[in-house]
């Protein structure tokens, strides 16, 4: 299984990764903004089982991210699960009428973000 992982911060980024890797995947690109995700989609063909996607980043947010990838053929069914904060359900919403597969909160437990993971790509099959 092949996952896209983008987060601005390095230590989320390790966290979700070790989950990852718990889970059995093992083939991770990571990317650090929403810029970064667009170049490694297209340069892996948009072949990616997922993609874990922080709505909070530099250079292009999360929902702008999401927004692009959706807006091209080869993203429009490729499951997104957004990552954020409590404090932004705003966003969740604004995330899931983009076209976001699912969502987990943050700070999350393993499990939860497991539970998310699992659950997402059951609808998707």
């Amino acid at each position: 299984m092949k996952v896209l992982l983008t987060d601005d911060s390095t230590t989320m980024r390790k966290i979700q990764k070790r989950v990852l890797q718990t889970m059995g995947i093992t083939e991770i690109v990571e990317a650090s903004d929403g810029k970064m995700a667009l170049e490694k989609l297209t340069e892996h063909n948009y072949n990616f089982d997922f993609m874990l996607c922080d709505i909070n980043m530099p250079e292009m947010s999360g929902i702008e991210t999401l927004r692009n990838i959706r807006s091209v053929p080869e993203g429009a069914k490729l499951p997104i699960i957004m990552c954020t904060s409590v404090a932004e359900k705003d966003q969740v919403m604004e995330a899931i009428k983009a076209g976001a597969s699912n969502y987990v909160i943050k700070p999350f437990k393993p499990e939860d973000l497991q539970s998310k993971i699992e659950t997402t790509l059951q609808r998707n099959k």
